[in-house]
C-alpha cells in the first residue's frame, strides 16, 4: 500500500515539473514576442473592364502608386477622385473581378536594370519573355524619373554612326541627341532602325516596340541575333495583344533601363517604335478614365506625355560621368501629313527629323529619306572632320538638283551647265542607295562621297553608278587598305589620303568593266534584302484589289 502511495506520488511530481516547464517557455515566448501594429489601406473594385479599374475605400493612395489586386496582378493609381480611385491593371485584367479588395503597397513602378538585361527580351514590366530563365538583377530603377538638368549636361559633339550614308552625310546625329524618323507606313523607318542598331560596337541599345505584332518583333530579334547585333541590344516588347497600360508604360521602362547605363558613364542608344501607337493607347486609357478629351480625342496632356519621356535623352558632363543616352523616336504619319497632332508634337519636342516620304521609296531611292524636309539641328558638330570635308557641298548639290529636275519636265531645251548640275544630281542619288541591314563603314562612306561629289564618277553612266561604286571599294580594300584604315582611325582627310584617293579613282575607271561577275552576285543578294522592304506593301495593295 505505501509502495503504491510513493509511486502515486512520484508521478504527480512528475506532472507538475512537465507543467512547470511548459509555463517557463510560454512565459519566454511571451516576454520574446514583440508585436507590430500594422496599418493597411484597403478598398475594394466597384467597376472593371478594358484594363481599367474604378476603386472604393483607397483614401490614402497617392498619384502614380502601385496598387495589388487580390489576384495578385499590379495596377497604376491614375485618377484620384472625390469618391473612388481610376487605376489602369498590368498584366491579366480578367482576373480581377467586382468586389476583389485592393490594397496600396506605398511603391511607385520600377523594372530591373543592369548588364544582365543586355541580350534579352523583355516585357514593359521588365519581366522576360524570351524563355531563356530569370534574369538575375538586383537593381531597380523607377519608371518615371526627372530629365537630367541643364548644369549637368553638355553639348552633342560627338557623332552616332548610323552607317547609312544619306543620313551620316546630311542629317548627322549625335550621342545625346533626339532624332526623329517619320514618314508613312512601309517606309523604311524600322529599317534605319535596326541599320543603327547593328552598326554599333561601343553603344547598348534598346529597342522599344509599341504596339507591333509579336511575328513582327520574332523577326526582328531574329535578325539581330544573325548579325550578332543582340550582345549588345535589350528588346522591350508591347505588342498589340497587350492591353493599353502595357503600350502605356513601355517607352518609359525602356528609358530607365537606358538610364542605368548613362548613369554608368556610358552610351546608350533607345529607339521608340513608335509613339503613334504609344499616344493612341494612352488616349485610350484616357476616354476610359473619362479624362476630357481634347483634339483628335487626344487628352490635353499628350505633348507632356512625349516631352518628359524624350527630355529624358542628354549627353551627361564630365563630372557626372560623361554618359549619353541618345534617342531615335519614330511617328507614323498618315497620307505624308507632317502638320498631324501628334507629329507637329514630337517634331518640336526633338532635335531634328528624317523624314521618309513614300513617292521616293516607290521610284527605288532607298532609304527614301527627303533631304528638303530632313534636318538636324546639332548640325555638322555631330560629324567627323572627314565626312564634313567631303558632304559639305552635297545638300547644296542636292537641293539645286532636285529644284532643276522639276523644272527640266517642262522645258526639254536646257544650257550645258543645268544638264551637268541634273546628271550629277543623279549619280549623287544614286550612290547614297544602299540595301538593308547593310550598314556602311565610315572610310568606306567617305570614299564613295568624295569620288561622286568631286565628278569622278560624272562619265559613268546611272544606271552603272551601283556596280562603280562596288568596284571602286574593292579597289580601295584590296590596294589602299592602309589609308583606309587611317581615315577610319583619325576620323580626317589628309593631304597624302587625299592624294592617294585620287590614284584609286583613276586606277579604278580604268579598270572598271560593268557586268562583271562579282557584283552580279552582290546585285542579286541586295534584290533580295529590297524584297523585305516591300513585301508587307504588295500584301496590302493586294488586300486592297479584292476589297474594290
Amino acid at each position: 500500500m505505501q509502495l503504491l502511495e510513493h509511486r502515486l506520488q512520484g508521478g504527480k511530481d512528475l506532472q507538475e515539473i512537465i507543467m512547470s516547464n511548459i509555463v517557463t517557455e510560454i512565459e519566454n515566448e511571451i516576454k520574446g514576442l514583440k508585436l507590430k501594429a500594422q496599418k493597411e489601406n484597403v478598398g475594394t473594385v466597384t467597376e472593371v473592364g478594358d484594363g481599367i479599374a474604378r476603386i472604393e475605400g483607397l483614401s490614402d493612395v497617392q498619384a502614380s502608386e502601385l496598387v495589388e489586386f487580390e489576384s495578385g496582378v499590379t495596377g497604376l493609381a491614375l485618377n484620384l477622385e472625390s469618391y473612388n480611385v481610376g487605376a489602369v491593371i498590368f498584366g491579366d485584367n480578367t482576373s480581377v473581378k467586382q468586389g476583389d479588395s485592393v490594397k496600396t503597397t506605398g511603391k511607385i513602378l520600377q523594372v530591373p536594370v543592369g548588364d544582365a538585361i543586355i541580350g534579352r527580351v523583355v516585357n514593359a514590366l521588365g519581366e522576360p519573355i524570351d524563355g531563356k530563365g530569370k534574369i538575375a538583377s538586383s537593381v531597380n530603377y523607377p519608371v518615371e524619373k526627372i530629365a537630367p538638368g541643364v548644369i549637368t549636361r553638355q553639348s552633342v559633339s560627338v557623332p552616332l554612326q548610323t552607317g547609312i550614308k544619306s543620313i551620316d552625310a546630311l542629317i548627322p546625329i549625335g550621342r545625346g541627341q533626339r532624332e526623329l524618323i517619320i514618314g508613312d507606313r512601309n517606309t523604311g523607318k524600322t529599317t534605319i532602325a535596326i541599320d543603327t542598331i547593328i552598326n554599333q560596337k561601343d553603344v547598348i541599345c534598346i529597342y522599344v516596340a509599341i504596339g507591333q505584332k509579336t511575328s513582327k518583333i520574332a523577326q526582328i530579334v531574329a535578325k539581330l541575333e544573325s548579325v550578332g547585333a543582340m550582345k549588345h541590344t535589350i528588346v522591350v516588347a508591347a505588342t498589340a495583344a497587350d492591353p493599353a497600360p502595357m503600350q502605356y508604360i513601355a517607352p518609359y521602362a525602356g528609358t530607365a533601363i537606358g538610364e542605368y547605363f548613362l548613369d554608368q558613364g556610358k552610351d546608350a542608344l533607345i529607339i521608340y517604335d513608335d509613339l503613334s501607337k504609344h499616344a493612341n493607347a494612352y488616349r485610350q486609357m484616357s476616354l476610359l478614365l473619362r479624362r476630357p478629351s481634347g483634339r483628335e480625342a487626344y487628352p490635353g496632356d499628350v505633348f507632356y506625355l512625349h516631352s518628359r519621356l524624350l527630355e529624358r535623352s542628354a549627353r551627361l558632363n564630365s563630372e557626372y560621368g560623361g554618359g549619353s543616352l541618345t534617342a531615335l523616336p519614330v511617328i507614323e504619319t498618315q497620307a505624308g501629313d507632317i502638320s498631324a497632332y501628334i507629329p507637329t508634337n514630337v517634331i518640336s519636342i526633338t532635335d531634328g527629323q528624317i523624314f521618309l516620304e513614300t513617292d521616293l521609296f516607290f521610284q527605288g531611292i532607298r532609304p527614301a529619306v527627303n533631304v528638303g524636309t530632313s534636318v538636324s539641328r546639332v548640325g555638322g558638330s555631330a560629324q567627323t572632320k572627314a565626312m564634313k570635308s567631303v558632304a559639305g557641298r552635297l545638300k547644296l548639290d542636292l537641293a539645286q538638283f532636285r529644284a532643276l529636275a522639276a523644272f527640266a519636265q517642262f522645258s526639254s531645251d536646257l544650257d550645258p551647265e543645268t544638264r551637268n548640275q541634273i546628271e550629277r544630281g543623279k549619280r549623287i542619288t544614286e550612290a547614297l542607295k544602299q540595301p538593308p541591314f547593310s550598314p556602311v563603314p565610315l572610310a568606306e562612306q567617305v570614299a564613295t562621297l568624295w569620288a561622286v561629289t568631286n565628278g569622278h564618277m560624272d562619265e559613268i553612266d546611272v544606271t552603272k553608278i551601283q556596280e562603280f561604286v562596288a568596284h571602286f571599294l574593292s579597289h580601295l580594300k584590296i590596294k589602299y587598305k592602309k589609308v583606309m584604315d587611317e581615315v577610319a582611325d583619325k576620323k580626317i582627310i589628309e593631304d597624302s589620303s587625299l592624294k592617294a584617293l585620287e590614284e584609286a579613282v583613276a586606277e579604278a575607271l580604268k579598270t572598271f568593266k560593268p557586268g562583271s561577275e562579282s557584283f552580279k552576285k552582290s546585285e542579286a543578294a541586295q534584290k533580295v534584302e529590297k524584297t523585305e522592304y516591300s513585301v508587307s506593301t504588295k500584301k496590302d495593295n493586294k488586300a486592297k484589289g479584292k476589297k474594290k
